[in-house]
């Protein structure tokens, strides 16, 4: 795979305790993301450890294809975030649909990753909870949309609202 120059390596969800294919992507000083699914917290937590934080980041998962929405657990990007302060966390969706993906970046993953197809239709796996190229679209602008909308938290009067508060607002005084 080096012979390609990749920009990074995915350890997939399966090969989360592959101590030996672990060292092997270390090796290649390539940054590193981790894939979380069929994993529990101490596993997590003990691959972290041998890896290091070092050009790492950190996906929430849940390996079932597709993957019904109550078993998302989108809070464990809050989780991990908490966990590994200063690490890029983010979410790997295996669901039907889009708007959990979106909910993932709301709830502050830095990144997502959603398998991508011609046809959700065709023989396979992971095809039915992947997404076309329709589908891939949309999710990227709602995602840009939600990272727009979501602001700074710092409440002000837009220029937008000036003209709406001129006409419609009414100042009531005390007699």
């Amino acid at each position: 795979m080096e012979q390609f120059q990749p920009v990074l390596y995915k350890m997939a969800s399966a090969s989360l305790t592959d101590k030996p294919l672990l060292d092997r992507v270390r090796a290649t000083g390539r940054p590193l993301m981790l894939s979380t699914g069929m994993s529990t917290q101490q596993e997590i937590t003990d691959a972290v450890a041998y890896v290091g934080l070092d050009n790492l980041m950190i996906a929430h998962s849940t390996s079932a294809y597709p993957c019904p929405p109550q078993e998302l657990n989108l809070r464990m990007v809050q989780t991990l975030q908490a966990q590994f302060p200063g690490t890029p966390i983010g979410y790997s969706g295996h669901e039907t649909g889009l708007s959990t993906t979106v909910t993932a970046v709301a709830l502050g993953a830095t990144f997502v990753e959603r398998h991508f197809t011609l046809d959700r239709a065709m023989w396979g796996s992971d095809h039915a909870a992947s997404v076309e190229p329709g589908g891939m679209a949309k999710l990227v602008r709602d995602i840009r949309d939600t990272e727009a909308g979501l602001g700074d938290g710092v409440k002000v009067v837009y220029e937008s609202e000036k003209e709406p508060l001129r006409r419609l607002r009414r100042e009531v005084t005390a007699a």
